[in-house]
């Protein structure tokens, strides 16, 4: 690949990373379709609501419990909370780098090819693609197994061939239609996460059906910290590490998301940011204010906890509910509980389609898939992704739970991998800025220096995957290779491509010859256009009271 030499209004550009003049789907061989590729029809709302939608999965709702149940509540509250603070870290750093050039297509994968390196952006974006498309399997094998909460005669490739159905011919429509779906699905997830707080706190205070006042019983007796493996103070220290390793499944690829959606947004400028600032809140209440609850209401040494079903009833939350006595709520909870796992999956194979479309944009993958319909949907990279889908059908045959299980070791280190090469993508672009003298429209107070703390702990944590599997007794081949098979094989792409395509360019680009330049004026003359229309409406619609404004804004 040509050296990518720009400089400060420099005009060279590197092949194939121009998103700005993407030739989109062809009818028949002659016909233009769309000359921009993808259409900006996502909201801010949809933004934000599909990042912390597919964020939400089961993880928060099941996964949690297994976490309670070998750290206790103190340090489930307290890794969920270092997690959290470690992810808004990467969140505000992949949105500075978004909203300086949300062009079609883009992707932390494309900013990486074009800010650090051609076969970092590669193998990212490929560790994307197989990543997320297993995930959707994942989260459909997940509310497979939460339909057996309820019995049933249907057999379970049913129940799994109609949720893949629905998923992908959503993913099918026009973006505006899949995002206000998952915007609506996304919903129902918070609307049981207040729900559920809530009810925690009547608990809490002895508000249920026995009147019995839980308070913080759970916290005591030595169950707050519990010891795993080892014992002592380091079986106290493992539990933490093991439950801070863990954490990072409920959050995996949330930041990404809203970078996935900028190319599709309305008015990526000004809506990334706000975004950004949602996100952190949502951060809050759901997750950190979530273990929170989780611990107070539930015990660490219920048996369903440590059953190993991974059903729906493993769920903290469902054992808090059956344990005050309350009979109708499990069936409800379950009910949102499935709803959580199909949003998730919807939103998965979302970014997995985005992706290879990303990579195709960029010349790293066919340039069929770069090719859109008269809607802007990447059709081919949509059919494309949906071919992981049917991994889920393995749990016909082995059992859901195992199925289950397999598929998480399957990416659980490519989330760590994401948010590290996340923060080098940002600390590079920042420090090209810097030397081009180019001014970012949007900077985070907390930055670089998060960002510098983000990649420092989620590289500890990513080598710390599978640290159990080092102590006397506990190491199995199976479960080694699962859990580290991502490194290497990251690596390899890296490497491959290197050695393959990339040999005339430098491992990373320096920062006076990063392109900073190529489709910014295209994305300057957008928010000048989004600014005037927006403008024009206030005008038109007129002046509107303070709390009128913040509540339609949330509609915006």
């Amino acid at each position: 690949m040509a050296n990518a030499s720009h400089g400060k209004g420099g005009n060279e550009k590197v092949p194939g990373e121009d998103l700005s003049k993407i030739e989109s789907c062809t009818v028949g061989e002659s016909q233009l379709v769309e000359q921009a590729g993808t259409k900006r029809n996502i909201k801010s709302r949809h933004a934000q609501m599909i990042a912390i939608g597919g964020s939400i999965g089961t993880g928060l709702f099941v996964g949690s419990g297994q976490a309670l149940a070998i750290g206790g509540p103190g340090i489930l509250l307290l890794a969920y909370s270092l997690t959290a603070i470690l992810v808004y870290g990467v969140v505000t750093a992949v949105i500075e780098v978004g909203t300086y050039l949300p062009l079609s297509g883009s992707s932390m994968a494309y900013h990486c090819h074009r800010f650090v390196s051609p076969s970092l952006g590669f193998a990212l974006g490929w560790l994307y693609f197989y990543s997320f498309g297993i995930i959707v399997a994942y989260e459909i094998t997940a509310a497979a197994i939460v339909i057996d909460y309820w019995p049933n005669s249907v057999h379970i490739a049913v129940w799994i061939s109609i949720m893949m159905v629905v998923i992908i011919a959503l993913n099918l429509s026009p973006v505006g239609v899949y995002a206000e779906t998952e915007f609506w699905f996304a919903s129902i997830k918070v609307i049981m996460i207040i729900g559920l707080l809530l009810l925690s706190l009547i608990l809490f205070l002895g508000g249920g059906p026995t009147h019995d006042r839980l308070g913080f019983r759970y916290w005591n007796g030595g169950t707050a910290v519990k010891p795993y493996i080892a014992t002592g103070a380091g079986g106290r220290f493992t539990s933490f590490l093991y439950v801070w390793v863990f954490s990072g499944f409920s959050f995996y690829f949330g930041p990404e998301l809203i970078v996935f959606t900028s190319g599709e947004m309305k008015n990526p400028r000004r809506n990334l940011p706000i975004a950004s600032r949602h996100f952190f809140w949502r951060l809050i209440v759901f997750y950190i204010l979530g273990v929170l609850a989780i611990g107070v209401t539930c015990d660490s040494t219920s048996k369903g906890l440590t059953s190993g079903s991974g059903d729906a009833n493993a769920s903290p939350w469902v054992i808090a509910i059956q344990n005050a006595g309350i009979s109708v709520l499990p069936s409800i909870i379950n009910a949102g509980i499935l709803t959580s796992a199909w949003s998730a999956g919807n939103a998965y194979l979302y970014m997995s389609s985005r992706s290879i479309y990303s990579l195709a944009v960029s010349g790293c993958a066919p340039k069929i898939f770069a090719r859109c319909n008269r809607w802007g949907l990447p059709i081919y990279s949509v059919l494309a992704a949906s071919c992981f889908a049917p991994l889920t059908y393995l749990s016909c045959g082995s059992g859901a739970g195992v199925v289950f299980n397999w598929l998480v070791s399957l990416t659980n280190t490519a989330g760590y991998t994401s948010w590290i090469v996340c923060t080098i993508i940002y600390l590079r672009f920042r420090k090209a800025c810097s030397a081009q003298g180019v001014t970012v429209p949007y900077h985070a107070k907390a930055q670089p220096y998060m960002a510098w703390v983000s990649l420092f702990f989620f590289t500890i944590l990513l080598l710390c995957n599978g640290f159990t599997y080092f102590y006397p007794g506990q190491f199995t081949v199976s479960g080694f290779l699962t859990t580290y098979i991502g490194i290497p094989l990251f690596l390899a792409l890296w490497i491959g491509h290197k050695l393959v395509r990339g040999l005339k360019d430098p491992w990373m680009w320096s920062p006076a010859e990063v392109d900073l330049n190529t489709g910014i004026r295209e994305v300057e003359a957008d928010a000048d256009m989004w600014t005037r229309m927006e403008v024009a409406e206030k005008e038109l619609k007129g002046d509107k009271s303070k709390w009128w404004s913040k509540v339609s804004n949330l509609w915006e």
